[in-house]
């Protein structure tokens, strides 16, 4: 299988990641923060080393302002739903994921909050001063997507941030195909809240993510149940992270977490940012030589993250992912990417697109198989 499906879910792991799962089912399977023996505080003390991992890597000074989530969905709907207030107006964009998008539009519905969508170019840019024009008396939040899932296209969240400082609104991002990729500190880019995936860009487990929240802002809890914390209180705890945390944490998930961050540390974001730039420039190459096909995103030579979707003229997109999987053993996904705004953008409301995504263990030769595949398909039709 040649695999460029990493903006879903990256794959392969490090071995070490699997190694440390596996270790923490042998060895810590206690419930974290729910007893006083041996084996629960060796997993509590997994849980914390990740925290101070992923503390490091997004700049945060304060390890408990991180809480773990199931992936960024929840993490983004403990963001959105714990912080905006009926009659608040967010501003977001037309490039957002459904896990932004439903969120809002469920708030819009039953807290009457307003909503803006920032539109778009057709490459997913936005532009500041517009953004600037939408804000009002009453905006609270500005929720962005650091890199569209669709079009790779990569936001200025420092810009934005600044904006929001100044105007004194709150950012959240959404860093589901940013974070181990993309430096993100949430300090100097003024984010103060982080939503983030383990399993992509940071090398981890399906099952894990995180939220960042910063200390200055306090969440109404997605989740009210046991904290192994201030148990005899009937009220969910104040303290952090136990508060946005109610039941048993996936530990062996939150373990290999730990371990993909370490890897992502040590070899550096920049380096795995500059490493899949060129497969992507090597992809465009190859695909803007077949006639007939159509790029989405970002112009050659400009940055993205490791994403390129594409139409072949005559060729339905769901066919060409299908062929690719069952000719080839080429893994793409095909359709509308949860983001059906980013579509609008785009103009492939109709038709989807084809999106291949290239990860940290990707290679030229998978490029390569990717090129000459689409352009055996194109020669069939």
């Amino acid at each position: 299988m040649i695999y460029l499906d990493n903006a879903a879910t990256s794959w392969p792991k490090p071995p070490q990641v699997t190694e440390a799962m596996v270790k923490c089912m042998n060895e810590s399977a206690a419930n974290p923060g729910r007893g006083g023996h041996q084996m629960a505080v060796q997993a509590s003390r997994i849980l914390f080393q990740t925290r101070v991992q992923l503390a490091k890597l997004f700049h945060i000074r304060n390890a408990n302002d991180i809480s773990f989530a199931a992936n960024t969905t929840e993490a983004l709907n403990l963001a959105i739903k714990g912080y905006v207030k009926p009659g608040m107006h967010v501003i977001s964009t037309t490039v957002e994921h459904n896990s932004i998008r439903r969120p809002l539009e469920f708030m819009a519905r039953k807290w009457g909050v307003e909503v803006t969508y920032l539109q778009t170019d057709r490459q997913g840019r936005i532009r500041l001063d517009e953004l600037e024009n939408e804000i009002r008396p009453h905006t609270g939040l500005i929720a962005v997507t650091h890199s569209s899932n669709l079009l790779g296209t990569i936001q200025p969240i420092a810009d934005i941030g600044k904006i929001c400082r100044h105007k004194e609104i709150r950012l959240l991002v959404d860093a589901a195909q940013t974070a181990g990729i993309l430096p993100v500190d949430v300090e100097s880019m003024g984010i103060d809240l982080l939503a983030f995936p383990g399993h992509k860009g940071l090398l981890g487990p399906q099952g894990t993510g995180g939220l960042y929240i910063s200390p200055e802002v306090e969440l109404e809890p997605l989740h009210h149940g046991g904290t192994g914390s201030q148990s005899e209180a009937v009220d969910q705890p104040q303290v952090r992270p136990d508060r946005y945390e109610s039941g048993t944490q996936n530990t062996p998930g939150i373990a290999g977490l730990g371990e993909g961050v370490r890897f992502v540390l040590n070899e550096g974001v920049d380096h795995i940012h500059a490493k899949e730039s060129r497969l992507v420039r090597r992809m465009m190459e190859g695909l803007m030589g077949i006639e007939g096909t159509e790029l989405l995103g970002p112009e050659l030579g400009e940055d993205r993250t490791g994403i390129v979707a594409f139409r072949l003229a005559g060729a339905d997109p769901s066919e060409v992912a299908f062929i690719l999987d069952q000719s080839f053993q080429i893994a793409v996904r095909a359709g509308y990417h949860c983001t059906p705004l980013a579509h609008q953008s785009a103009g492939t409301t109709e038709t989807g697109a084809v999106r291949a995504s290239v990860g940290y263990f990707s290679t030229e030769a998978d490029v390569d198989a990717l090129v000459g595949a689409v352009q055996e398909i194109k020669q069939g039709l």
